[in-house]
């Protein structure tokens, strides 16, 4: 597939993260030409110095992996990470609030990220499909869009099931074009990434991504 390396946040999330590694899934951002590296908020300064001057964009995780923390707080980490370079914002909703049936707090939560980025950065809604219902999915992208999200994206990788075909289908069935969809959690080889896409993503969230594209480039041989 031509630019397949464009679909990808080369991601590094774990929490034993190290400079090392940081500076590592920078330098091969840069080398394969993948869209972002998507990192935790405490190391966007360090990727953005790693990335100046080239086109590779930073991602910066908000209130991840439990999306259980205060809207204010979600606000203040997204606000801080677009100030330090951030040019994406992946925030986790609150699902249990979800969970609830509270649309309301739901839809506040996630538009406070997005006012506190004032336009500065795409923001990637997650709604961790492993622990929605078929309905919580809809609810959850509907909101997104109310909200004034850019995508909605499937997982955080941390709460067991990743993204499913299935799942990608149903979000983009919901959104259409009014939304982009991340697909992320469990993608780790070109099959999968190519399921993904073919499902209606356009973007794929992985930290495989390099292991990927040397398969994209055995296949085309």
């Amino acid at each position: 597939m031509k630019n397949l390396e464009k679909y990808f946040d080369h991601t590094l999330l774990k929490p034993d993260v190290t400079i090392d590694q940081i500076r590592k899934i920078c330098k091969e951002a840069k080398e394969y030409g993948f869209y972002t590296v998507c990192v935790n908020s405490c190391h966007v300064s360090y990727a953005c110095s790693q990335l100046k001057g080239t086109d590779v964009k930073v991602t910066s995780v908000v209130g991840f992996p439990l999306g259980a923390c205060n809207s204010e707080t979600k606000a203040f980490e997204a606000e801080r990470a677009v100030y330090n370079g951030a040019d994406e914002i992946d925030m986790v909703i609150n699902i249990g609030a979800l969970k609830d049936g509270n649309e309301a707090f739901v839809e506040k939560d996630i538009r406070r990220v997005v006012e506190a980025c004032r336009g500065q950065a795409v923001i990637k809604v997650i709604i961790e499909t492993c622990l929605l219902t078929r309905e919580e999915i809809i609810k959850a992208c509907v909101l997104a869009e109310k909200a004034g999200a850019q995508f909605v994206k499937t997982s955080t990788g941390f709460s067991g099931e990743g993204a499913l075909v299935s799942n990608v289908q149903l979000m983009k069935e919901t959104v259409g074009d009014n939304l982009k969809v991340k697909a992320s959690g469990g993608i780790r080889n070109l099959k999968t990434a190519m399921q993904m896409i073919e499902a209606g993503a356009d973007r794929i969230g992985a930290s495989a991504s390099v292991f990927i594209m040397e398969e994209l480039k055995k296949n085309n041989k």
